[in-house]
């Protein structure tokens, strides 16, 4: 039996019901939200579970978890964050936001701080250019935009949420 359906069998069985049979498909990204849910990102052996569910190849879910922002296929910090370096968030100082967080926090984009508490990752379109420089917090199933952004507010308001994390495990 397929580990993820063995797993959540009425969660998985929920929403493949949603779909037609010959739809299946259309049930990824639900499933790779069930899969990532556990361990914060969705390794090769979870992949096949959605594929063999869905009915599609590996790559094809591959192809998925790749291409959307809240999909992670490698642990990382307990807290993501995400800035948007497209051409219009470029023109309003991102890319100059972003060198200034990795110096802060001390590390580059895509890589996690030496305590596995955050990740800085550079990501394209986040949908508020306008607010730019801006950024995408993730923290477990929380997801919140951060708009006109400084470097020296979104580090300040990282040692609070740090605290708060670090304050939660026991």
């Amino acid at each position: 039996m397929n580990s993820l359906a063995k797993k959540y069998p009425e969660e998985t069985a929920r929403i493949l019901a949603q779909y037609p049979a010959d739809q299946k498909r259309a049930a990824i990204i639900p499933l790779l939200h069930l899969t990532q849910q556990d361990d914060g990102f969705i390794s090769i052996a979870a992949m096949n579970d959605v594929a063999d569910l869905a009915d599609v190849s590996v790559t094809d879910v591959a192809s998925i978890v790749g291409y959307y922002t809240l999909f992670h296929d490698h642990p990382e910090g307990k807290i993501r964050l995400q800035v948007c370096t497209d051409v219009a968030c470029m023109l309003r100082g991102a890319r100059e936001y972003l060198t200034a967080l990795s110096k802060g926090l001390g590390i580059q984009p895509g890589e996690t701080t030496p305590d596995g508490l955050v990740t800085l990752e550079e990501v394209k379109c986040l949908a508020a250019c306008d607010h730019a420089p801006m950024f995408q917090s993730q923290i477990g199933d929380m997801i919140e935009y951060h708009e006109n952004q400084t470097p020296e507010k979104t580090l300040d308001w990282l040692r609070s949420m740090s605290a708060s994390v670090k304050g939660g495990e026991s």
